[in-house]
């Protein structure tokens, strides 16, 4: 019996519109990058999951502050200043050329002058955000559903988070690729390639094991939990995870456990939470981390 608390999501009815979502979050998350200090594995750049949608959190800007929120309730984006001024702008079906055009208005009427690259990143068409005609789509049954999922999401993730007391990222929505996650350090310096690009370097610095939520994309055609661990310790393809429906994906080189099948069982809630401890006890034990010193006792 599929959870009524888990919606569907199925990529082929969105895929336009989770297109048009995902440059428009980058358009948002990229002025978070230009303004913000770097902080290690790019955290200054995400997203957060707030009651409606997304949310930059407070962006510092000469004296000032101001925070950008995709309202997904009342289809809405707000630019809102410690100032007190508020700049509102809707979203519906318009073109990210449209989009951008109107959002770097709104900074520039606050007094927010910020320059970004226009060109996309981490997505399979690198047509410049001023240029982007053709990703025009905005269906607000499926983005609903996306902040449902979200929601849940954030909230078991959370849970999985505070079982662990070593060094551990927030859990964050990163708009490069989409997905939202959250990772786990044993505070080891990771071995990297010397012509790794800076991206990788950063957000790769040290030894991880990673698990989130991605609502697919034309190479992975549905909405899935994943978890990796890098380095990839020799073996960790053939440990055994659960739920059952999980599995080793050899393309991606990642454990998945797809959205259908974590929303299919008894309890998605445990579902997920038994990927997540599963996946991350497979590749701490074969990379050898100190799991004693590094989790809460229970």
């Amino acid at each position: 019996m599929i959870s009524p608390d888990w919606p569907a999501l199925p990529f082929a009815e969105w895929e336009s519109t989770c297109d048009t979502l995902h440059m428009w979050t980058q358009i948002v998350g990229k002025t978070r990058l230009a303004l913000t200090p770097l902080e290690n594995h790019w955290w200054n750049v995400v997203l957060y999951v707030t009651p409606r949608g997304l949310n930059t959190s407070p962006i510092p800007f000469r004296r000032e502050t101001f925070e950008v929120d995709f309202d997904f309730v009342a289809h809405k984006l707000s630019i809102r200043t410690s100032e007190g001024n508020e700049h509102t702008m809707g979203l519906f079906p318009r073109s990210v050329a449209d989009f951008y055009s109107e959002y770097m208005g709104c900074l520039r009427s606050l007094g927010i002058e910020v320059g970004i690259n226009p060109n996309p990143v981490e997505f399979d068409d690198d047509t410049p955000f001023d240029e982007d005609w053709h990703h025009a789509s905005y269906d607000t049954k499926h983005v609903e559903s996306f902040r449902r999922i979200l929601i849940d999401c954030d909230r078991v993730f959370k849970e999985f988070r505070s079982r662990f007391i070593g060094k551990s990222s927030p859990v964050h929505f990163f708009w490069g690729s989409f997905d939202l996650a959250v990772t786990r350090f044993n505070g080891k310096l990771a071995a990297l390639p010397d012509d790794v690009d800076p991206l990788t370097r950063e957000a790769y610095s040290h030894e991880v094991i990673s698990c989130g939520f991605w609502p697919g994309d034309r190479r992975f055609k549905q909405a899935t939990f994943y978890s990796y661990t890098k380095p990839a310790p020799a073996g960790l393809e053939q440990a055994m995870v659960r739920p059952g429906p999980a599995y080793w994906d050899t393309q991606l080189g990642e454990f998945m456990l797809k959205y259908d099948d974590a929303r299919g069982t008894p309890s998605p809630d445990q579902a997920i939470l038994d990927f997540c401890q599963s996946t991350y006890e497979a590749g701490a034990n074969l990379a050898q981390w100190d799991r004693a010193a590094l989790e809460r006792k229970l």
